[in-house]
């Protein structure tokens, strides 16, 4: 790897892997807010295969004095509480000479496989110390273990157990704290030099791509939702339900996809915003109702947590392979809103902007998360709002000639809530005139479809349609999980010299051709950076025009994540030689 791929940020990154009801995960979630706690910032992701429930999981963090919005190259550590199929995570948990493997001696010897590469091998008895403490566990023995080698202080772990297990008892958290404490007494020196915590400006989230992003659409307004369960979409929609109810609102799970999506039009057409989260196969089943919200200007917000494809693809992996389908995959011409977070916390501002646009410009507005932000969890300072609120525009008392598709200036024209005396109207599928009432004149298709495609392309998006960090000569374009990798690649690439600037695009349809042109003055090399097969993107943003000539599509499938030394290395390997684009 090439040396500028060494680390700019100075973190640790671990990885403990289990079969099904090890406690893998727990373990991972004990040990971020363990290091919340310490005062770390931090990143945790989560694999598992594509059963119902039950088998293999691994969970993967890393942490450190600033913000984390990756994994890196290298994970420091390897805890395994077993080694049942742990083959299966060995490409997504990348060892090297200086990592360290810890073993559970009651599992056996530490696959070949993990020590392949050179890192260092350990083991200790995590069943026998658990069986000494009434009501131990392994995993609990493997955490202090943890804690000792990421030189965490026990009084952070503790902090984490007692917030992570309290709702199980205060038997299990005190059964849980004598084993970590059991870890602890272990002879494990920490692995590495210990990152320092940097104290606290502000206040920090725990919190996941899926709840972010249920956070923002309750702060927007969403008020009902309608869905059916999809991973990796369901967490979302389990969030939220409580919430909603606390709220006024409700969530309805519906029969399938197609009932949730006219069920969250219907709603809307009401007056009550309303949303849906799915993934890509729901998505594909709900194209038709979503063209009705677009030729009915009616809001709605879809949410798609993204995930391998195609058809029922890699469930349980993450792939940015949705963006053809979201940006072209209506009938017709159906202007509308794609938007996609850049980060975990960003889901939180990302949805609530989706949830302003739809109202504002009736319409719909798909937000694109995926697995690898929806399922995660980001230790992070807190997510901020959209600075102007934007609403409906609503007719209380019509006149006698109520024109609900009036041909305005902006393209919006105010809507009545069923029911309000003269102003009745007709919200279908069928082209319409002014009035609504169905019509095949060309002139009234014309004159609709102008209409929709200019209050969209007129309105001013302001400066949050994209995250803009650097400058140079050089330059990559990117979206959604990706932009996280890229955002420290390119920290990584200043660090030896080499100046990158980084467009991470939030709002994806329309295109902000101006706003893009401007940002990209000067540019004289150009990568679009994503992740799917067919470099999706790329061919968009080339197909709109708005590439200079050139420019280079680096795609890859899922389901691994992109790390932050790929990009340096395709980065530095072109930039090399010396070729001009």
């Amino acid at each position: 790897m090439n040396s500028a791929a060494s680390k700019h940020l100075r973190t640790l990154s671990v990885a403990i892997t289990g079969s099904g009801g090890s406690g893998a995960v727990t373990t991972g979630l004990i040990l971020l807010k363990a290091a919340a706690s310490s005062g770390f910032y931090g990143l945790m992701t989560r694999s598992a295969g594509p059963q119902i429930r039950g088998g293999e999981s691994a969970a993967m963090l890393r942490f450190g004095p600033k913000p984390v919005e990756c994994m890196d190259d290298r994970f420091d550590l390897l805890v395994g509480i077993d080694w049942l199929n742990v083959d299966r995570f060995v490409d997504e948990i990348p060892l090297g000479p200086d990592s360290l493997v810890v073993g559970n001696a009651a599992a056996g010897e530490v696959p070949e496989i993990l020590a392949s590469g050179g890192a260092a091998v350990r083991s200790f008895d995590f069943n026998a110390l658990a069986a000494a403490i009434n009501g131990g566990r392994a995993n609990m023995v493997a955490l202090g273990i943890l804690g000792a080698a990421c030189g965490l202080p026990r009084t952070a772990m503790e902090a984490g157990v007692r917030s992570v297990l309290a709702e199980k008892g205060e038997a299990v958290v005190t059964s849980s704290l004598a084993c970590v404490m059991a870890g602890y007494d272990q002879d494990m020196v920490p692995v590495t030099v210990a990152p320092t915590p940097r104290e606290a400006s502000g206040e920090r989230w725990d919190i996941s791509g899926n709840e972010a992003c249920g956070l923002g659409a309750l702060r927007g307004g969403i008020r009902f939702v309608a869905a059916y369960p999809i991973t990796p979409a369901s967490e979302m929609l389990e969030w939220m339900a409580p919430r909603l109810e606390l709220l006024g609102g409700s969530l309805l799970q519906a029969e399938d996809e197609l009932a949730s999506v006219n069920m969250i039009i219907g709603a809307s057409f009401g007056g009550v915003p309303s949303l849906t989260a799915t993934s890509g196969p729901g998505l594909s089943l709900m194209v038709e109702g979503m063209g009705l919200a677009v030729a009915s200007e009616t809001p709605a917000v879809v949410v798609d947590v993204m995930r391998g494809g195609p058809s029922t693809g890699i469930p349980t992996k993450s792939e940015q392979s949705d963006l053809n389908l979201a940006l072209y995959g209506l009938h017709g011409d159906a202007p509308h809103l794609v938007l996609a977070p850049v980060s975990i916390a960003d889901g939180a501002f990302t949805t609530q902007w989706a949830v302003y646009l739809a109202e504002h410009l009736q319409t719909l507005a798909i937000v694109l998360s995926d697995q690898a932000l929806g399922q995660s969890r980001s230790v992070t300072d807190a997510p901020r709002e959209p600075e102007n609120l934007l609403v409906r525009r609503t007719e209380h008392s019509p006149v006698d000639d109520y024109h609900r598709y009036a041909i305005s200036e902006d393209g919006i024209s105010a809507m009545t809530a069923p029911g309000t005396p003269g102003g009745m109207y007709t919200a279908d599928g069928l082209e319409h005139n002014e009035k609504g009432t169905p019509s095949s004149m060309a002139l009234d298709h014309e004159l609709q479809m102008a209409k929709r495609l200019r209050k969209i392309e007129s309105f001013d998006f302001g400066s949050d349609w994209a995250e803009i960090r650097g400058e140079g000569p050089l330059c990559i374009i990117t979206w959604g999980s990706v932009s996280g990798a890229v955002f420290e690649a390119v920290d990584r690439l200043a660090a030896t010299g080499t100046e990158v600037r980084v467009l991470a695009l939030r709002l994806l349809a329309p295109l902000r051709r101006e706003a893009l042109a401007a940002a990209l003055a000067g540019v004289r090399r150009l990568w679009v950076v994503e992740q799917n097969h067919s470099g999706q993107l790329y061919h968009y943003l080339q197909g709109a025009g708005a590439l200079p000539a050139g420019s280079r599509s680096v795609a890859r499938p899922g389901p691994l994540p992109l790390r932050p030394g790929e990009v340096v290395d395709v980065i530095l390997d072109d930039v090399g030689t010396g070729e001009e684009t």
